[in-house]
């Protein structure tokens, strides 16, 4: 029994010293200022308590109600004063950024109407072969630039040449019967005056005459033909324009179907039409603009248009209205409208998708206009960001007019007085307050 007592005062003490130890272990940065040698020390014991590995031995003899792992306090230095905050300088009032603007412009614009149409060339010819014969010579490359009057392909001539000789020599021999027949009449009619011929034989040699005159304007006729079928067999350009491919090799046999008679197609691509199809209402409110008054062929043809291919910006070719259909096709209800441009450059392709601006015939006096470059566009229509009277940018959308040059007339959303953002415009978002700077773009 005593010995059961003994053990038990010796786990009591075990547990004593553990939960000292691990007082002390929390209190330990702050009463770590004894010396190294000292804080190992003490700091070997309070593990070995902690973990346990001191309590193998038995308990020494004396002073058994003392904890033997417990220290004696070491004089702590005295404590060093924390190190100062870095001192983080004060955070500057952001400025707002400064974002370019610029007023609407006020003019007087004609009101017009963009269309889309197509470019198409003012001369499409398919070349053949108007005589039978092997084909000779080509002499272009396919997609060449010719000139009118160049030659572009030689059929064979021998045949035809030899019907050119022909007719001539049978030009010649009318001839020789003409001369002949004349100097019979005039021996004939001697004859007759001093009665030793017969009139019969003057008025015959008078036939034969009038008959070889005949003949000799047949075999001319016969040899112009023969010289224009000779011409056939030369195929020269009917304009200036460009080259197609060709469409039937040297050697072959062409003219005796039309299958072998298509040689190739020339097409004129300076000046170029570009043509439209107006809905009947637009053409209506053309006319209302105009007071209903008819324009003559020529009041026409001095119409302005513009034109602008689907990957340009602005409408950089212009040229005039160049024809007006006389009646709106019943099965579109659209009106037909062509107009004429100078192509130098073969920018316009025939085919190609253009759009065609033309005036309506009214003027807006004092319209707004908005730089383009200004114009966003969201799912809600066009927009500009406007800045308002408190620096504060606002998203303002628009109904647009017709465009002028850089330029495009706003007829509602915007006033003279609004400042618009023409720069920056990532920078500039709606609610954001920026340093407008006034500034100004080209006329």
């Amino acid at each position: 029994m005593h010995q059961a007592l003994i053990r038990g005062l010796v786990q009591a003490r075990r547990v004593a010293t553990r939960r000292n130890a691990i007082a002390a272990l929390v209190a330990l940065p702050v009463a770590f200022v004894a010396e190294r040698s000292g804080a190992q020390g003490l700091m070997e014991r309070l593990w070995d308590d902690v973990t346990g590995r001191g309590g193998s031995a038995a308990p020494p003899p004396a002073q058994p109600s003392a904890p033997a792992a417990t220290p004696a306090p070491a004089t702590p230095h005295p404590a060093a004063p924390p190190p100062p905050a870095p001192v983080t300088p004060a955070q500057a009032t952001p400025q707002p950024p400064s974002i370019p603007v610029v007023t609407p412009r006020t003019q007087s614009v004609g009101e017009t109407m963009t269309l889309t149409g197509n470019a198409a060339a003012v001369n499409t010819v398919n070349l053949v072969a108007r005589v039978v014969g092997y084909l000779q010579q080509i002499h272009f490359e396919d997609g060449a630039i010719v000139r009118r009057g160049d030659l572009l392909f030689t059929i064979q001539q021998d045949q035809y040449q030899a019907q050119l000789r022909q007719a001539e020599a049978q030009l010649q021999l009318q001839r020789a019967a003409l001369t002949h027949a004349t100097t019979e009449v005039s021996r004939y009619s001697a004859l007759v005056r001093r009665n030793a011929a017969t009139q019969v034989e003057v008025d015959n040699w008078v036939y034969q005459r009038a008959a070889a005159e005949a003949n000799i304007m047949n075999a001319q006729a016969q040899v112009d033909l023969a010289k224009l079928t000779l011409s056939y067999t030369e195929v020269r350009a009917p304009f200036d324009g460009q080259m197609g491919r060709h469409l039937i090799d040297v050697g072959n046999l062409v003219g005796s179907s039309p299958q072998n008679a298509n040689l190739a197609e020339i097409l004129q691509l300076d000046p170029i039409y570009v043509e439209v199809n107006i809905a009947a209402s637009q053409a209506q409110q053309v006319r209302a603009n105009l007071d209903q008054r008819r324009m003559t062929l020529q009041d026409l043809q001095r119409v302005p248009i513009e034109v602008q291919l689907q990957n340009e910006t602005g409408f950089p070719h212009r040229g005039l209205l160049n024809y007006v259909a006389p009646q709106v096709d019943a099965q579109t209800g659209t009106l037909f409208v062509r107009g004429l441009l100078q192509n130098p450059n073969r920018t316009l392709l025939p085919g190609l998708f253009v759009n065609v601006r033309i005036p309506m015939g009214r003027t807006l006096q004092s319209a707004l206009l908005v730089p383009q470059r200004a114009l966003q566009e969201d799912q809600g229509g066009r927009f500009l960001l406007i800045v308002d009277q408190n620096n504060t940018v606002q998203k303002r959308y628009v109904q647009l007019g017709p465009v002028v040059g850089a330029w495009q007339v706003a007829t509602s959303g915007v006033t003279a007085s609004d400042r618009i953002v023409v720069g920056d415009l990532w920078r500039a978002s709606p609610g954001l307050r920026v340093t407008p700077q006034t500034t100004t773009l080209p006329q």
